[in-house]
């Protein structure tokens, strides 16, 4: 699946909403904040923003990779992530010390508890 130009949070009202009223899942390489959206914003699947701090991640070098990174395990895996949700990826400084492979099954096992924490309250 492609991360399609809808997919991305881009306003920063929209982004103040997830962080201030969402909820956070923090593993070691990354801090994912995700809010479900409310019914009148009629989107379908997943939207994500992807950030990367000069304070935790480094230079624009090392940002930049971390969040090419981000972006490919969203969109790799956005089906495996509740369709009516808006999320927040923090890229933190342990991303460059993991293999791809690693932070692709840690962003997996990541979906896998947001699903069933969103899908039983919102079905």
């Amino acid at each position: 699946m492609r991360f399609r130009p809808e997919q991305h949070l881009r306003r920063q009202d929209e982004i103040r909403v997830v962080r201030t009223e969402g909820r956070r899942f923090d593993v070691r390489v990354l801090t994912i904040w995700w809010l479900v959206r409310p019914p009148e914003i009629t989107v379908t699947g997943p939207r994500a923003c992807v950030i990367a701090s000069t304070a935790a991640v480094g230079n624009a070098i090392h940002r930049n990779r971390a969040k090419r990174r981000l972006r490919e395990l969203f969109r790799a895996h956005q089906d495996r992530l509740p369709a009516r949700c808006d999320f927040l990826l923090i890229a933190r400084a342990a991303v460059h010390q993991r293999s791809f492979v690693e932070l692709e099954k840690t962003f997996v096992h990541a979906c896998g508890q947001i699903s069933a924490f969103v899908k039983p309250a919102h079905v």
